[in-house]
């Protein structure tokens, strides 16, 4: 078996790597590709990388190019894991917003739309480099904003399953909670990427006992501290957020917040010099701790599960993941890409069937839907009128004033990743 990951000289690389070594049984990759263009990373990820497969006896062949046509042909599946514009592009997602007195963040409200508008053409050229090489391979995205990147995989024709590390992040958190085992946790997970809601905890499958009455009442005080939310709201809403609701729930505290302290985009630019530095020490044959504080946890877990069912292997029946609605959520169009437990085998990602969605996120859900729509419009097509349509659908901004200042920030700071610009 031949997997590619795209963008493999990523600092995250190292967890993955991790997780294909510990996890050989339901995975067995015979090759591992990492392609990435920044050459001196990929050969400090691609050294670490195979120190950890010798560390854990793992006999695949891990090889590492600049070359994205080779390191594709003849994989069974290629992982994407994509930062167009790199930390430097993050920096300005977060903080440019902020003088519009709007939320910055990499993958929602403005800057979310910036980043979807400089990665999806390019990831959408991957694809097709994919398709001529071989046509039958499955693509897994992990490249942010995940719902827009994968709908844009999907109306291209192209094989592709969407991944977050969100839902399996809260599987691992309430199967330590309740001290099970996190295959026995099933989470009655909807929404659309960064746009979720935990509405049950089901012990042993769906049909299970629901236990999230429970884990509120026991533990409700750190899950809240955890999202960054009172405890008190989480109890009217009797539901668990993802932590991105707090963008929608708390948007002017987080402004204010934002504007006082350094944006992630430092820390994680500061984190990745010192990580990078780590794995070009020979003697470092695992993932650092450090890692663990650069996001992404459990990420190779879920990119383990979902390549392994798709590719007939002995992955989970049920998963979380990023695919076509087709008539799971009434209240939206078949084509729009929601986040949510789906059967995932060797013909795609089905999604299984939801109770009805209270309105209160049923509401919400719709509204970033339909940006979601004016967002692939305007990465696909260009041009000021369609960033600033999408941007005014956002309702992390909705107001004209600010549409207008944020399409003139936008073009200013990606001009350079923007075709039509």
């Amino acid at each position: 078996m031949k997997l590619t990951v795209v963008g493999g000289g990523s600092t995250y690389t190292p967890e993955l790597i991790d997780g294909f070594a510990r996890l050989r049984d339901t995975l067995p990759i015979t090759e591992l590709v990492l392609v990435d263009p920044a050459a001196e990373r990929l050969d400090l990820v691609g050294g670490l990388a195979r120190r950890i497969f010798a560390k854990q006896d793992h006999a695949g062949k891990i090889v590492t190019t600049t070359d994205l046509d080779a390191g594709v042909e003849g994989a069974d599946a290629v992982l994407l894991q994509l930062r167009v514009g790199g930390q430097a592009a993050r920096q300005q997602d977060e903080t440019w917003p902020l003088e519009c007195g709007c939320v910055g963040q990499e993958t929602t409200g403005a800057g979310g739309l910036a980043k979807a508008l400089r990665t999806v053409p390019v990831v959408l050229d991957i694809a097709e480099r994919v398709r001529r090489t071989n046509p039958d391979a499955w693509i897994i995205d992990f490249t942010n904003p995940v719902g827009i990147v994968t709908r844009a995989l999907l109306q291209a024709g192209h094989k592709a399953v969407g991944l977050c590390n969100v839902a399996i992040g809260f599987q691992r958190k309430f199967a330590g909670l309740l001290g099970v085992t996190p295959s026995e946790v099933h989470l009655d997970h909807v929404g659309l990427n960064h746009l979720t809601w935990e509405r049950a905890v089901r012990l042993g499958g769906p049909e299970g006992e629901n236990v999230l009455p429970r884990l509120l009442a026991e533990h409700g005080d750190a899950i809240a501290d955890d999202l960054r939310l009172p405890r008190p709201v989480l109890d009217r809403l009797g539901v668990v957020p993802s932590y991105y609701l707090r963008y929608f729930y708390a948007h002017d505290e987080v402004v204010r917040e934002l504007g006082t302290k350094p944006s992630r985009a430092a820390e994680v630019a500061a984190m990745e010099k010192e990580l990078l530095d780590m794995y070009g020490d020979p003697a470092l044959d695992e993932k650092p701790a450090l890692l663990a504080k650069r996001g992404g946890a459990f990420y190779s877990e879920a990119a383990v599960d979902l390549a392994a069912s798709l590719l007939g292997g002995g992955g989970s029946p049920y998963q979380v993941v990023n695919t076509y609605n087709n008539g799971t959520l009434p209240f939206l169009p078949d084509d729009a890409v929601i986040e949510t437990q789906a059967a995932v085998g060797a013909r795609g990602a089905t999604p299984l069937p939801v109770a009805p969605v209270d309105p209160l996120y049923a509401g919400l859900i719709a509204n970033v839907t339909a940006y979601e729509d004016l967002a692939l419009e305007a990465a696909l097509r260009g041009g000021r009128d369609r960033v600033f349509k999408a941007l005014l659908a956002h309702p992390l901004v909705g107001q004209y004033a600010y549409a207008d200042g944020l399409t003139d920030r936008l073009i200013a700071h990606n001009r350079e990743h923007l075709a039509w610009a």
